[in-house]
């Protein structure tokens, strides 16, 4: 078997402003980076579908998917909040973002692939059920996790979450349930200026001040994480991944850099080995700084290549 890259061309239509760092050029990085690393031959490519309103409505409100189709405009822009808008084309990449995470779910959990990787955008894991916000409208990761469980039966998954910005929209839709456990890594105080207390005991949640560096981050998951993980044994693990933490990215302000994402990498392999048969499907998140993003996720998917 091998790694999945889900993608499709529809996700590079949504733009936000020639101002906006979540930009179509983050796409276009991933793949050049990928080519110019060797690792792109290691992959199988999958167009990501659209996915359907009933997948959507296992975790975002109905009157909520409604609103945000009734933004969608014929032309420029609709503002939803100061940092995200939708255009033309960013409802249909939403249901392409969402539905590759679906899509990866089954294809892993069916065996055609051991993992994969769905590069992505709009990105997801700030978007709650009843709100957009932080650059995000559905949350993708969210979405297939709740897949995993109500439609194909399975009864333990772990989302893990390494972005520089607190997955509060997973967090939400998740706090309380038993089937899930949340392992979250960020900067705080930043936004979205939440994490720090935890809403429910299936949140590990790691805050980290400003200019912390990857070995420190490595020893707080080893503390944190990882026992937490091993006593949850997981099914399948989901992945939030965000590259944004890289030191070289201006958006945020910790001090990782690409060997720190393969080791986080690994040890989300080594669980997910021993525990959910290596059934891993991660989502791309964050990530501004070209060079570094298309570097570290080469590294990310190198490592699930290995695995």
């Amino acid at each position: 078997m091998a790694t999945a890259l889900f993608s499709h061309p529809d996700c590079a239509l949504h733009e936000m402003g020639e101002w906006h760092p979540e930009c179509p050029r983050r796409l276009q990085a991933i793949e050049d980076q990928l080519i110019a690393s060797r690792i792109d031959p290691l992959l199988i490519h999958e167009d990501a579908p659209l996915a359907d309103e009933a997948e959507l409505l296992r975790v975002h409100r109905p009157d909520y998917v409604e609103h945000l189709r009734s933004l969608s405009p014929h032309d420029g822009y609709a503002e939803i909040d100061p940092d995200t808008r939708m255009n033309a084309h960013s409802w249909r990449a939403a249901m392409r973002a969402a539905g590759a995470a679906i899509a990866a779910t089954d294809a892993v959990i069916d065996g055609r692939f051991d993992n994969a990787f769905c590069s992505v955008r709009p990105p997801g894991h700030h978007a709650e059920p009843d709100r957009a916000m932080g650059f995000c409208l559905f949350n993708n990761v969210a979405i297939a996790a709740r897949h995993a469980l109500d439609v194909r039966g399975l009864s333990r998954v772990a989302i893990v979450d390494f972005d520089v910005h607190h997955g509060n929209g997973t967090e939400a839709a998740f706090a309380g349930d038993r089937r899930v456990l949340m392992c979250g890594l960020f900067q705080h105080p930043f936004y979205p200026y939440s994490g720090d207390t935890p809403l429910a005991p299936n949140m590990i949640n790691i805050p980290l001040a400003a200019r912390t560096n990857g070995a420190t981050m490595r020893e707080a998951v080893d503390m944190m994480w990882i026992p937490a993980l091993e006593a949850f044994k997981p099914e399948m693990i989901f992945v939030s991944a965000g590259f944004d933490a890289h030191r070289e990215d201006d958006l945020g302000g910790l001090g990782f850099v690409e060997a720190d994402y393969e080791w986080l990498t690994t040890q989300i392999c080594a669980i997910a080995k021993r525990y959910a048969k290596g059934r891993i499907v991660s989502c791309l998140e964050g990530g501004y700084n070209l060079s570094a993003l298309g570097r570290s996720v080469a590294t990310h998917i190198k490592v699930l290549t290995e695995a």
